[in-house]
């Protein structure tokens, strides 16, 4: 059982409110790194001081959401976006507000067998009326999909692996690096889901020499998935690009090269849809070489989030290995 992993997935924080993930996992770090600070935009900056290359892995902190933009007069609560939702399987999923109110979404019944727009959805708390939900929502309050943590079979499947997944393989490679002659900089990053923003912000803060994106990525191995080389269980997935960056081929070839040297599974992604702190990180200041590792995972933005245990465990190899690589 990844406990960590576990506990990370549990923690509510969808963009915006990192600070219940944040806050976790300075504790869990501050032992293994030189300093530890939250910057202005809500970044968590991991600093492991070395004389060389400075280079920076980042994995974000938040999740997909909804956020409460209006209440009607029976007490059904209309909602916008927190992140990409897949809005025709929304209905009848659960949320919970981050005050714990839970709630059902809704579908409107003239659109329930038609493609549903998020006009036509609502989320009800069993409220009686319109003062009954004010006592508990507030328009701007935000939450969350629930999806209980699963670990079995080899397969780990949760809400939000997306992507604390990520964070979890950080966490974990940070404690394993011991001594490097590398400038490291492990950052959790804010905003991802609406907008790669907190990376921006850190990126140019630390003006990296190098940066690994560490995230999640779709899958072609499922019946009549779109044509992805990409499987679960095959490893570390090397991104070569997606929508948002064409990774620099010098840090692509070191992340390969590193996984073939030290025995790590791997294989190459070309995702063709969504992006990741990578394509804000290559971006910031100057320009910064920036490559990306990618984690598997099928039903992504899903409260059913599924990942192999062994791509994990390669990830977290893979990335540790990196740390301690002597970059040009």
């Amino acid at each position: 059982m990844m406990k960590l992993l576990k506990t990370l997935t549990g923690i509510n924080a969808p963009s915006g409110h990192e600070e219940f993930v944040r806050d976790f996992i300075e504790k869990e770090i501050k032992n293994y790194c030189d300093d530890v600070k939250t910057d202005s935009l809500g970044n968590l900056v991991a600093h492991k001081k070395g004389a060389g290359r400075k280079i920076m892995f980042a994995a974000h902190m938040d999740e997909i959401g909804v956020i409460a933009r209006a209440i009607d007069d029976n007490g059904f609560i209309r909602f916008g976006a927190v992140g990409g939702l897949c809005i025709k399987e929304l209905a009848h999923r659960r949320v919970e507000f981050l005050n714990e109110t839970v709630g059902v979404i809704g579908s409107e019944e003239e659109a329930f067998d038609k493609k549903p727009t998020i006009d036509k959805l609502y989320i009800d708390i069993g409220a009686k009326d319109k003062a009954d939900a004010e006592k508990r929502i507030t328009i701007g309050d935000m939450a969350v999909f629930r999806g209980e943590y699963h670990e079995g079979n080899g397969i780990v499947i949760s809400k939000a692996l997306d992507n604390r997944a990520g964070c979890y393989i950080l966490m974990e490679a940070l404690k394993r690096v011991g001594e490097s002659e590398n400038d490291l900089y492990f950052v959790f990053t804010s905003q991802e889901e609406v907008g790669l923003r907190g990376a921006k912000t850190a990126a140019f803060s630390i003006e990296p020499d190098y940066a690994v994106a560490v995230d999640v990525t779709d899958t072609g191995d499922t019946p009549n998935a779109p044509v992805m080389d990409v499987k679960m269980g095959g490893g570390a997935a090397v991104k070569v690009m997606d929508r948002s960056v064409l990774c620099d081929s010098y840090v692509r070839s070191m992340i390969t090269e590193t996984a073939r040297e030290n025995g790590i599974p791997y294989q190459l992604e070309i995702m063709t849809d969504g992006g990741t702190d990578a394509g804000a990180i290559h971006l910031s200041g100057a320009g910064v070489k920036t490559g990306g590792i990618s984690l598997p995972t099928r039903y992504i933005h899903s409260p059913s989030e599924t990942a192999s245990a062994d791509d994990i465990k390669a990830c977290i190899d893979l990335v540790t290995a990196l740390a301690k690589e002597n970059w040009k």
